[in-house]
């Protein structure tokens, strides 16, 4: 089979509820991106190894990136109770954090090097090691897409993946790169 398929097949067993491939050569970075990362709505800029600047320039990450030919957007979508359901949403970023891990643990037996991003930020710390010391599981590290300076709605159209699903729902986004470039 197709590794690109396997791979696929893989994403959607493991819980996400769409994905698509892009061609990385297609990856646009935008600083504007890393500017909001700056704005620390989300508050994880400067305080976890998954995100800016624990990630590296936007040269850095575009670099890390160019090392790969293959990139599996994926989503989950998750029913809430309204637009102001924050319990909801938080509950739904942890499955969705969870729903990686799984994927994570499955390409592992597949795959002999890839780069898996998540959305913002670890929280598998009550508290991160970044700056101070070496992140207590690298091995478990998921970078923040956004971080990398990705707009994930512009991926999401490129992919033909819905990013808005409708009233009473939140979607999380990841993306996996794998297979060596010049391999």
């Amino acid at each position: 089979m197709d590794i690109c398929k396997k791979v696929k097949e893989t994403a959607m067993q493991s819980g996400m509820w769409q994905a698509d491939f892009i061609n990385p050569e297609e990856l646009v970075f935008y600083p504007e991106i890393r500017e909001i990362c700056k704005g620390n709505v989300c508050r994880n800029y400067g305080t976890s190894w998954a995100c800016p600047p624990a990630v590296g320039t936007i040269g850095e990450c575009k670099a890390r990136v160019a090392q790969y030919k293959h990139f599996l957007l994926f989503s989950i979508k998750y029913e809430i109770e309204n637009s102001f359901d924050l319990e909801g949403m938080q509950h739904a970023m942890i499955s969705f954090k969870e729903s990686v891990d799984g994927f994570d643990e499955k390409l592992k037996e597949m795959l002999p090097d890839y780069l898996l991003l998540s959305n913002e930020g670890c929280g598998r710390c009550r508290k991160c090691t970044y700056p101070d010391s070496p992140c207590r599981f690298p091995e478990r590290l998921h970078h923040s897409i956004e971080g990398y300076g990705f707009n994930v709605y512009e991926l999401s159209k490129v992919a033909n993946i819905k990013y808005n699903n409708g009233a009473n729902t939140v979607t999380f986004f990841g993306g996996l790169l794998f297979g060596r470039a010049g391999q």
